[in-house]
């Protein structure tokens, strides 16, 4: 069914929400949940001075690991709740292009592969510049407007 609204005449509703408001808080908690799941990996399960470590062999400064980890977990958060949707997402677009050329570039395209490739976090990043231009959405804690 379409209702027309004051900001989207023409726009597909779902109770009375625009589907694309709902989509894009799909996109959003979805997200922001695979971040928070990513950072606690590294905190509970490599440990942070193991995830320090761990960038250390890739070359990268070990300091920035303990920045990744609360990006991926403030920015998380951020995406769940709808804080500033477009310019978070935007945030995390480079903790994703750093995965890709430091730790899954030369291990192929294919995320099964040893090393994981880079099909993930690239389709990943996608998303993310997808959340940024759709906005929030609905129940965004800040809403963006686009």
């Amino acid at each position: 069914m379409t209702y027309a609204t004051p900001t989207n005449p023409g726009a597909r509703t779902l109770a009375g929400i625009a589907q694309t408001d709902l989509a894009a808080t799909l996109l959003r908690v979805s997200m922001g949940g695979l971040f928070i799941v990513h950072a606690s990996l590294k905190i509970f399960v490599f440990t942070p001075a193991g995830t320090a470590a761990y960038f250390a062999s890739l070359g990268l400064p070990a300091p920035l690991a303990y920045l990744v980890m609360a990006a991926e977990l403030l920015g998380g958060i951020a995406l769940i709740v709808g804080f500033q949707t477009r310019l978070v997402a935007l945030a995390l677009v480079p903790i994703l292009l750093g995965a890709i050329f430091t730790a899954h570039a030369t291990a192929g395209f294919i995320f099964s592969n040893a090393g994981g490739g880079w099909e993930y976090p690239a389709f990943w990043a996608v998303a993310l510049v997808v959340q940024a231009l759709l906005g929030g959405g609905a129940f965004a804690l800040t809403r963006d407007r686009g």
